[in-house]
């Protein structure tokens, strides 16, 4: 499949709504990096996950962004969890519900899998400025 055999308006629509949720820089800058090989899945994911989903009318953005970091914690995915603590920031959704949907994680998903997420979490926070909303208990320690 190719971009010209993608569902135009729905790969299109994905290429939007990618580049409002994650920011134009980065998906430019990681469709630039797109190779032959890779290029069938980048459009897959662009024209389905972002055209067809992230577009549905059901979820707001900040709840799917939630629903995300829940499920890429549980997955184990830290450099797309980066990704979407930043986009789920880009969503609306505040330090105090990024910290609560991954403290859901550790009942579910398991306390080791969790403290990854809020060691990533707090780092991107961090990054963006964010993490000065952070309450007066400071950063979260190890176990």
């Amino acid at each position: 499949m190719s971009v010209t055999d993608a569902h135009p308006s729905r790969f299109e629509q994905g290429m939007a709504t990618r580049r409002e949720v994650l920011g134009a820089e980065h998906v430019e800058r990681s469709m630039a990096r797109v190779s032959d090989f890779s290029r069938p899945v980048q459009e897959l994911v662009t024209e389905y996950c972002w055209g067809a989903v992230w577009t549905r009318d059901g979820l707001d953005r900040r709840t799917r962004s939630l629903i995300n970091l829940g499920t890429l914690t549980a997955l184990g995915r830290d450099h797309e969890l980066a990704i979407h603590v930043r986009a789920a920031v880009t969503n609306g959704c505040t330090v105090e519900e990024i910290r609560e949907a991954l403290l859901q994680t550790a009942v579910y998903c398991g306390v080791p899998a969790a403290m990854q997420s809020f060691r990533i979490a707090e780092g991107v926070l961090d990054e963006l400025g964010a993490g000065e909303q952070r309450d007066a208990e400071g950063r979260q320690g190890d176990e």
